[in-house]
């Protein structure tokens, strides 16, 4: 049985993934901040805080896994980032953000991939906030565009042994009644599922000749040009 951890497994694409790792037949253990017991029936719940290099090493090694086959490095706050503008976002805001999408992803890596064997595969949740933005997004886009960048290093530094690609997500929502507008403007007709990203994750796992790429998963929004009325 192939062995999985996801980081941020608790939120909704961390579960979403979970999920899917599960009836893929993949042993799976949710690193998260809160430590909860998991909504995803057979996922080991596992608290960590992914941005502290003790706890990191500390709940790899309490696994007591021998081996591990794919990493996905999903974790991430926002915190008060998001919608502050740049001349209030305190540099504690900004620390938490990039230390918990970047370094957490760094941390991560470096300790889990010598449990890897040939064939081993990580997969980065970046954004499509890495390539375009809104007002008041600096630091999250920051942390989600220097995923992009550590991927493609980790790809080159790690191959031929591990491979390590990116997801770029856009709007992901469990929510069920939308309006037509929100669904409309994208060019699939409609906004993402959970289930959208954990596909992504399932493909580039058995991808073996993709490396070093981010995989936009977005309903085609990053691709269409928008211009004011």
């Amino acid at each position: 049985m192939k062995k999985a951890i996801v980081t941020g497994g608790a939120g909704l694409i961390g579960a979403g993934i979970c999920e899917a790792l599960i009836a893929g037949g993949f042993e799976v253990a949710s690193f998260d901040l809160s430590g909860k017991v998991h909504a995803v029936e057979g996922v080991r719940a596992i608290e960590c805080d992914v941005a502290e290099e003790a706890s990191v090493e500390i709940a790899v090694a309490g696994l007591g896994w021998d081996r591990i086959d794919l990493l996905v490095n999903n974790a991430g706050a926002t915190g008060g980032a998001l919608g502050t503008p740049l001349l209030d976002l305190s540099l504690a805001d900004w620390r938490r953000v990039i230390d918990s999408h970047l370094t957490g992803a760094f941390l991560m890596t470096r300790t889990v991939a010598p449990l890897m064997r040939e064939g081993g595969s990580i997969v980065n949740m970046a954004s499509t906030r890495a390539f375009m933005s809104e007002p008041h997004s600096e630091a999250y886009a920051a942390s989600k565009g220097g995923l992009v960048a550590l991927t493609h290093a980790l790809a080159v530094s790690l191959g031929p042994k591990i491979r390590v690609n990116a997801i770029a997500p856009g709007w992901i929502t469990n929510e069920m009644h939308l309006s037509h507008e929100d669904e409309a403007q994208h060019p699939v007709g409609r906004v993402g599922r959970p289930k959208d990203i954990a596909d992504a994750v399932l493909y580039l796992d058995g991808a073996g000749f993709v490396t070093g790429q981010v995989l936009t998963v977005d309903g085609g929004m990053t691709k269409k040009m928008i211009y004011a009325e």
